[in-house]
């Protein structure tokens, strides 16, 4: 295990990250860096009312602390008590216009430790797109760069494994209805968690999928940037973010794991989008470009 390797790489991929997109926007990222009380920090890149961006965030973050907090041992009871150190990049990007969609990467490293025992290390991560209208040609060009990360680290019954579970994860109970199309989710990827074993493997992966972030998003973006709108497109975006944040804030690991761990507020919640609505009891009009969403895109389905 090489706790510094990966906190290489990681610091490399955001600025490879942060550099592309600002290129792409024409904006610049604000950089904010940050220390933890209880130990570590980390820079968060953000832009705001950019050129295409509307809002987004792209954070690395290593923390460390004396105890694991309820998120991080939910599957892991064993590891209760122990302390820990947690790195990565996690990233979310709002594009203004409602015909892109909106984006979420992350990739992180966990050791949990105790004195006198082995550390226990394991890796987490995956990507997901959240259209508003969808393209049959954007989901499919997705999870195409989705499934060519994973085939080199267990084939096609390893990327099935990780489609299926992002499938199941960005799932709001709740709402009995998908956040988005899918993608890939992981956790507990390591020497005894489940999947790939051993670091080199498992560390692998993990790079290969946020390496193949810009690859999956932004050809999309590029494709979708000019296409006119209006209030009505705004208006069902505003009202398709609330189901985010509605995610985030009941469900999201990452922002749970943070807020328990007594992270810091603004880099956790930067995920946020700046414009939202919620109204009660609606429903879009049947064979409308909205309800195709529903009908269409929020059903799980073999996309690549």
């Amino acid at each position: 295990m090489d706790s510094s390797a990966v906190k290489t790489y990681l610091l490399e991929l955001q600025q490879s990250i942060v550099a592309r997109l600002a290129a792409f926007d024409g904006g610049d990222f604000r950089t904010d860096s940050w220390e933890r009380p209880a130990g570590g920090g980390g820079v968060t890149r953000v832009i705001e009312d950019g050129g295409f961006f509307e809002r987004g965030g792209v954070n690395f973050s290593h923390v460390t602390g004396s105890g694991m907090p309820a998120s991080a041992t939910a599957h892991r009871p064993e590891l209760a008590g122990r302390g820990f150190e947690a790195m990565g990049v996690s990233l979310v990007l709002h594009p203004r216009n409602p015909y892109c969609p909106t984006v979420h990467m992350n990739v992180r490293f966990f050791v949990a430790t105790a004195e006198g025992r082995q550390p226990v290390w394991w890796f987490g991560g995956g990507m997901d797109l959240t259209p508003y209208y969808g393209f049959e040609e954007d989901v499919r060009h997705f999870h195409a760069a989705c499934k060519a990360a994973v085939l080199p680290f267990g084939g096609e019954e390893e990327y099935r494994r990780l489609k299926d579970w992002c499938d199941r994860y960005f799932f709001l109970k709740h709402r009995n209805e998908a956040r988005g199309v899918g993608g890939l989710f992981f956790d507990d990827l390591g020497a005894d968690g489940e999947g790939l074993t051993g670091f080199d493997r498992a560390f692998g992966l993990t790079r290969s999928v946020g390496d193949a972030f810009l690859g999956a998003y932004l050809p999309i973006a590029e494709r979708r940037r000019q296409t006119p709108y209006g209030e009505r497109e705004r208006d069902f975006q505003a009202y398709r973010r609330g189901r985010y944040v509605e995610f985030n804030l009941v469900y999201d690991r990452g922002t749970l794991f943070g807020l328990q761990s007594g992270g810091r507020t603004e880099s956790i919640l930067m995920s946020m989008p700046p414009v939202v609505k919620w109204r009660y009891d609606w429903k879009p009009e049947a064979g409308s470009d909205e309800a195709r969403l529903y009908d269409v895109f929020l059903q799980p389905r073999d996309w690549a």
